[in-house]
């Protein structure tokens, strides 16, 4: 079964790597691991403070690192500046290899400000897009709102939500290029695949570290409202 070849690894900052870092520890991000295990391929999801730590993992692991996937431009998911600090990122992982970029176009000019990184590093992509790790099929599914390019990544019944939507609550809207008008709609869509579907969020804000998306739309506030009016009046800024 294909199943049996997925390689998928949730790894929390400053748990399993970035032990150290306050600033990790505090912000709670999670990276995922994305690979094929016959092929030894992987894709890393959001790499962020301790870029090295997260290599020696996959290293461990007797994976090959052959690219990276960025949810969105925010600091603590592909590094850059953050509160007067420095946090690395994807900037780092081209330091000491030279893997693609996969970002959403409309975030373009959003991850090479944060990161310094040219456009020539990155690899742009549409909602819909699908790529292979391996044998393993990972299909983008654009969801602005929290950011103009906000993308989740959809590996067979396992959805890397970012910051779109965690357990409880989603991602802020008050934050440079936000729209809480393209969030609900960007909900609404998530919310209308397979209940089986596993969330897998950009932080652990809850207690579960992942759930089925059928029990997150039953107990996440964020999905009661009925209408988007109803929703710009709870949530909207």
């Amino acid at each position: 079964m294909l199943d049996d070849r997925l390689y998928f690894r949730q790894l929390l900052s400053g748990r399993d790597f970035a032990r150290t870092d306050q600033v990790a520890t505090q912000m709670v991000n999670f990276v995922y691991l994305i690979g094929d295990r016959q092929t030894r391929e992987c894709l890393v999801v959001d790499p962020a403070y301790a870029v090295t730590d997260i290599l020696q993992i996959i290293n461990d692991d007797e994976m090959n690192l052959t690219g990276v996937l960025a949810t969105h431009y925010h600091p603590d998911h592909v590094g850059g500046p953050m509160m007067g600090i420095q946090i690395q990122g994807v900037a780092e992982v081209l330091e000491q290899k030279q893997v693609p970029i996969h970002i959403n176009r409309n975030e373009t000019k959003w991850v090479t400000r944060t990161t310094g990184l040219a456009e020539t590093d990155l690899v742009q992509h549409d909602g819909g897009d699908k790529i292979l790790v391996g044998d393993i099929s990972i299909t983008f599914v654009h969801t602005p709102g929290h950011t103009p390019g906000s993308q989740c990544f959809l590996v067979e019944r396992r959805l890397v939500a970012g910051d779109t939507l965690f357990l409880d609550g989603c991602g802020r809207t008050d934050l440079p290029g936000g729209n809480p008008g393209d969030l609900y709609s960007s909900l609404q869509m998530l919310a209308a695949m397979p209940a089986e579907t596993i969330v897998c969020p950009g932080h652990q804000y809850s207690a579960l570290p992942s759930a089925n998306l059928g029990d997150v739309v039953a107990t996440n506030h964020v999905f009661r409202p009925n209408s988007q009016q109803q929703w710009l009046e709870w949530f909207g800024h």
